[in-house]
């Protein structure tokens, strides 16, 4: 079974050969995230599909959140670009929830934690996090349980 970085790998393989040039510089800057994730720390490790995907994430979100800065500063050839290197990487990344299912699943959280004030905030998200998994997206999920357990003014 081939794993997320090989497919990567051979994407990248493909983006070359058919000299993709943003598919081929957005590949090769994820594969070289992906290897400094795996020499972090005090010994090499390799990683798993799950942890591949951290890495996707936070690239895809550094890129998302480049785009909005070069948006802000009337610069939006740059922010195309970004945001073209950040669909590129959300090719790999597992599908979110959508507002309505992360609704739904923070509605279900809070009723079985009896959850009622916004300092039951935490573990409202972590248990989000640990039935949703990989599908859900932390600061939507903070968001939508913070607008659920604060009380209307």
């Amino acid at each position: 079974m081939t794993t997320l970085k090989d497919k990567i790998r051979d994407d990248l393989t493909a983006a070359m050969r058919d000299r993709d040039t943003v598919a081929t510089s957005t590949l090769r800057m994820v594969l070289a995230a992906i290897t400094n994730a795996e020499v972090a720390g005090d010994s090499a490790v390799a990683l798993d599909d799950d942890a591949v995907v951290a890495v996707l994430a936070g690239e895809a979100k550094r890129r998302n959140e480049a785009a909005e800065i070069y948006e802000s500063n009337d610069r939006p050839e740059a922010a195309a670009s970004e945001r073209a290197e950040a669909a590129i990487i959300a090719r790999y990344l597992p599908a979110t929830l959508d507002e309505g299912e992360l609704r739904d699943l923070v509605t279900a959280v809070i009723a079985d934690l009896g959850a009622s004030t916004p300092r039951e905030m935490g573990a409202v998200i972590a248990e989000v996090r640990t039935r949703g998994g990989s599908a859900v997206d932390g600061a939507a999920a903070a968001k939508e349980a913070k607008r659920q357990l604060t009380p209307p003014n």
